[in-house]
């Protein structure tokens, strides 16, 4: 398993579960410092960064990078897979293409997260889920084809109608038609969804693709009070071998935050 801690470069995102903000090369300096394998980006767009630039600092740091996120699209544009508008479905396809063509550059996976939308008021949950279904097959084939997975993210029911444990993730999965997309495990919306975050675990296993490595109130891991003997013990026992990212949010400071998560990382992964 390879450690990573988040870098978020978009000012409307600044609430959010990100470690380190605004400064790229700060972030990924500070990172490297304390023996993060990789950083998970979350830019704006997929141009946002320039792809030289970034192979540089890594090249210079020594750090990869774990994925690149896409929630810019529903922050910034309103674009989800799932808007009863055809074109901004179409749009919505086009910016995680985008993003994941930018992260494929770098051997890493986008992540759909909130850009899967909900069935908004007047659209059936089942219409909703054939539109996402659509959205992850044109997608997944393009991952494939770059030779990369797309990683999809059930979140919690706060935040989305309509998937939100990783059994129906499984069950989405599935029903597609390639190989290609798999599934985000991230510890924070499991703890509101699962009622055994190990054994929803071990159920997916086979489909995991990345882990969200945050405690029960979304801070750092050891600053709430997930029990993570158990979930690091059937991480071990599936020979998970992807990154265990720090999408958490920067309490009580991003310093603080990467510090103690690097020492929970140790703690139970090495």
């Amino acid at each position: 398993m390879k450690s990573a801690v988040t870098i978020a470069l978009v000012p409307e995102l600044k609430t959010g579960p990100w470690i380190y903000w605004h400064d790229l090369e700060a972030g990924m300096a500070k990172a490297a410092a304390l023996g993060f394998d990789a950083v998970e980006l979350f830019t704006a767009s997929a141009d946002a960064v320039a792809p030289d630039r970034l192979a540089a600092l890594c090249e210079q740091f020594g750090v990869k990078i774990a994925a690149v996120g896409t929630g810019a699209g529903k922050v910034i544009h309103g674009l989800t897979l799932t808007d009863p508008d055809a074109q901004v479905r179409s749009r919505a396809v086009a910016f995680i293409a985008d993003m994941m063509a930018f992260g494929a550059g770098f051997g890493a996976p986008a992540i759909i997260g909130s850009m899967q939308g909900n069935a908004v008021p007047g659209v059936e949950r089942e219409q909703a889920l054939e539109w996402l279904v659509e959205g992850l097959n044109i997608l997944g084939k393009q991952a494939g084809d770059q030779g990369v997975t797309l990683i999809y993210e059930p979140l919690n029911r706060y935040e989305t109608n309509l998937i939100n444990r990783l059994e129906d993730g499984v069950d989405l999965l599935k029903s597609l038609d390639n190989q290609y997309v798999k599934l985000l495990a991230d510890l924070f919306h499991m703890n509101i969804e699962e009622v055994s975050l190990a054994e929803s675990l071990r159920l997916a296993a086979p489909y995991i693709g990345h882990v969200h490595f945050a405690d029960s109130n979304r801070r750092p891991v050891g600053f709430g009070h997930t029990d993570l003997q158990e979930v690091a013990a059937v991480l071990q026992q599936m020979d998970y071998a992807g990154y265990i990212s720090a999408e958490a949010f920067p309490w009580p400071d991003p310093d603080q935050a990467a510090q103690q998560t690097i020492t929970a990382f140790k703690q139970y992964f090495e």
